[in-house]
Formats: C-alpha cells, structure tokens, sequence
C-alpha cells in the first residue's frame, strides 16, 4: 500500500510543476506528516524531490526527473477507456485503477498537453441514468465484473419471477442502459441477459478434478474461452431490439391532434410512436379537420391507460372499446374536478 502511495506521488510531482503538502494529502488521501515522511523516504531512495520553503512553497522534482513507472496494467488499461463514466467506475470497482491509469498517462504527456484530461472534463460529462432515478449499485456488480475481465466461470443465484434459481455463467461482458446494470454470458451454449440487481450471490465455478498422465489428479482451470466472434455492442443492440418488439404485445388505436402527433413519442414508446404516425401520414395522412388515426403498439392497455393519459385532450382513444371507456371516465372525472 504505501509502495503504491509512493509511486502515485511521484507521478503527480512529474504531471504537475509544484505541489503543496497540502495538495499532495488530499490526493493521496493521507496527513500532511505522512506526506512529509514519504517525501523524506522518496529522496532516501534517489528520487530527487525538492522542497520549495515560505508561504507559496511545496515540493517538486528537479533536474527533469522521470520515472520509467508509466506502463499501464490491464485493469487500467481498462478502466482508462470508461473514464468518462465516472458513475460506472465506481461502480464496478474500478476508480483507482481508472485514477492511477489517468496519471501515468498524464506523466508520459508533453507538458503541454497535460492540461488535455481537465480539460476534457470540464467540456464532456455523461450523467448515465435517467432523470427522477436514484438506482443503489448492485452489490454483487464489483464480483461480477471481476469475473468478466478475468473470462472466469461463475456459479450464481439469480431471481426468476420470485424464484431463485441456480445457474453456471460464462460472463461476457456488462452493459448499463438507462441507470441499470446488464449481464450478458453463455449459458449451455446460449447467449443470454440478466439485470445485476437480481443476482443473489455469486461465486467462482468449482474446479473439476482432472486425470493428469502421472496417475494423479491436477485442478481444471474455471476459466472459458471466450469466442473471439462476440461483438457486445452488436449483440446488445440487437437483443435490446428484440425486447422492445417483444413487450409491445397489443395495440391502440388513436385520433391524434397536431399537437398530439408531435407529443406521442414523448409519452409511449418512441420507435413504436414514430413507426405508427408514419404509417399512418403514408396511408391516409390527416383527416379535414388536422387529426391523424394511427394505430398504436403498446406494452398493455394498463400501460397504456397511464401513458396516453398524458396526452391530454390532443388524443383521443377509439380502440378497444374498454380502454376508450376508461378514459372517457378518466375524463369526466378531471373535468368535475376542475368544476
């Protein structure tokens, strides 16, 4: 541990010109008297640190020092690709590494381009879970990741309609959409999905115990071979598609008001809203008075019922006949409301 503090404080002295005790305690998260004492144990060792006296003063490295310390480790590597997820980093478990990755890259920079990493962000933020949405990480997201770098097998326990089962996974790969965390893996042969906050525990696959030649019996690695073929972007955009086609399982049909067209995709499913109004326009487009009928995919006329709500008086419902009658009634009920 402190190895590694070492290390990271001559990094930071290299990327910048100066830095205060101060400055280097809240970076390496340590007192300003421990800063001291590896400042002390650093020039010991032939790193020529160099303490600037009085009330501007702090501590640099002089005669253009630099440290050979600058190849990046795989789960740096890593994590230095994700680094404008902060959120994700965490998450997983990967801030340090992200953080130690940022400088050695920020140390191997010309000086003049050591400003790049600030400045990118304070230009670019991804902020990726939706709005009014608060998700706790999973727990078991850390574990889960580990075992994806590591192309490790695991054994988990996983929710299934209110059931645990028991399953063992090649983890592939981990994606977040919209503030929730995914995993993809194999499973007997077949690529499939799991949402990380159903997962119950999750170990390291038993080794089998495997004849060697010599008579004994030697430990089977858990790891798999991943098939150099999968393409997690591709493969996640396409079981995304085949989701969203999936749950929209029954149909609506609406009158829709110009204002309506333009406020549809904002309260239903987006592709399934733009998809019908373009149908619609091509067949018939809009009637003498500016309505437009177009038949909407929706996941359920419950969820209908509460999304087309929002569309106010610029939708009207004409089909099925029950969801129409549940929202006259709705109707009716805001209208006496506001009296």
């Amino acid at each position: 541990m402190r190895a590694a503090r070492l290390i990271k404080m001559v990094l930071l002295l290299q990327a910048r010109p100066s830095m205060t005790a101060a400055e280097l305690a809240r970076e390496l998260e340590v007192s300003e008297r421990t800063v001291a004492r590896d400042v002390l144990s650093l020039s010991e060792a032939g790193v020529p640190v160099y303490a600037d006296r009085g009330r501007t003063g702090g501590y640099r490295l002089i005669g253009g020092y630099r440290t050979r310390l600058t190849g990046l480790a795989r789960s740096e590597a890593e994590a230095l690709f994700l680094s404008g997820v902060p959120t994700a980093l965490r998450e997983m478990g990967l801030a340090d590494a992200a953080s130690a990755a940022r400088l050695k890259v920020s140390a191997a920079l010309l000086p003049e381009l050591r400003d790049a990493a600030r400045g990118a962000a304070q230009r670019f933020h991804l902020d990726a879970p939706g709005w009014y949405q608060e998700p706790e990480p999973p727990e078991l997201l850390p574990a889960l990741a580990e075992a994806v770098r590591d192309d490790r097998r695991i054994t988990a326990r996983y929710l299934r309609k209110g059931t645990e089962v028991t399953r063992e996974l090649e983890p592939y790969g981990l994606v977040l959409k919209a503030g929730v965390w995914y995993l993809a893996a194999r499973v007997e042969g077949d690529y499939r999905v799991y949402r990380v906050d159903r997962f119950t525990a999750v170990t390291a696959a038993a080794a089998e115990e495997a004849p060697t030649a010599a008579g004994g019996d030697t430990a089977r690695d858990v790891r798999f071979d991943r098939d150099a073929s999968f393409d997690l972007p591709a493969f996640w955009a396409a079981r995304a598609a085949e989701f969203a086609r999936s749950i929209l399982s029954a149909e609506v049909v609406l009158r829709l008001s110009a204002d309506g067209v333009r406020l549809l995709p904002y309260v239903t499913d987006r592709a399934a809203a733009r998809e019908a109004i373009a149908r619609a326009q091509e067949a018939a487009g809009p009637d003498e008075q500016g309505r437009l009928t177009v038949t909407l995919a929706v996941e359920s006329r419950e969820v209908a019922y509460a999304q087309l709500l929002a569309l106010g008086p610029e939708g009207e419902v004409l089909a099925p006949a029950g969801l129409r009658d549940r929202m006259a009634a709705a109707a009716r009920r805001m209208a006496a409301g506001y009296g």
